[in-house]
């Protein structure tokens, strides 16, 4: 569930970090809405961030309300989701610049963004669809990483995950990410170009399934210091 992906290369050639990707859950009929699915999967994705970095790993989720605010882990404030499960209340992103915290995002159709800061070992995780690239979550994550890690755009790299494209979307929010990474400075980005409207063997989407569909999840972890 946690195979290797060429696309976060960039990301885990990087001493100290660790990036994964989890696509569709073979032979799991999912009809219901999102709150139904993320139940159904809930089990299949403990699994994996327990392969991912351990039985006993730190995970942390966003509440994911198609904004643009981000949160430093660790924190306080969480609430439990539908799922039974605590998750980051009234956030689309998260960072942290501490070892060992798991940091995961859903998607079905919306980007995942990974953030790496290959100096000070900060990292981030985003959730950026129509509304979050609108609300430029990229930009406000870099703002906060730049005050709170003194992250510097010229050292991270980000990777942008498969999201729904034209012509299944009529907007290309992928391609308004890849101008948001260019015009804040990002020193190496890349987007993998893959389209989930495209192939329901291996991904979810939302909008091809018409919202009867599961979510893909995204782990980033920093492992140890730079």
């Amino acid at each position: 569930m946690t195979e290797a992906f060429p696309f976060l290369e960039p990301l885990n050639s990087i001493p100290g970090i660790r990036a994964a990707w989890v696509e569709r859950v073979p032979d799991l009929p999912i009809t219901g809405d999102r709150d139904e699915a993320m139940v159904q999967l809930r089990g299949h994705h403990q699994i994996a961030v327990s392969r991912f970095a351990g039985p006993a790993a730190s995970w942390w989720r966003a509440e994911q309300i198609h904004g643009a605010a981000v949160a430093v882990i660790p924190t306080t404030s969480q609430i439990l989701a539908p799922d039974g499960l605590p998750v980051v209340p009234g956030v689309d992103g998260l960072i942290t610049h501490h070892a060992g915290m798991v940091l995961t995002i859903y998607a079905a159709d919306c980007g995942a963004i990974w953030l790496a800061d290959r100096k000070t070992g900060a990292i981030g995780l985003l959730h950026s669809g129509k509304k979050g690239t609108e609300g430029n979550i990229l930009a406000n994550a870099l703002a906060v990483m730049s005050q709170n890690f003194g992250t510097h755009p010229a050292n991270v790299t980000a990777v942008l995950s498969p999201c729904i494209r034209p012509p299944d979307y009529e907007i290309d929010f992928a391609a308004q990410i890849a101008t948001q990474a260019h015009d804040a400075g990002i020193g190496n980005f890349l987007d993998c170009g893959l389209n989930t409207a495209s192939d329901l063997r291996r991904f979810y989407s939302y909008r091809r399934e018409l919202g009867k569909t599961g979510r893909m999840m995204a782990m980033i972890v920093r492992e140890s210091s730079p």
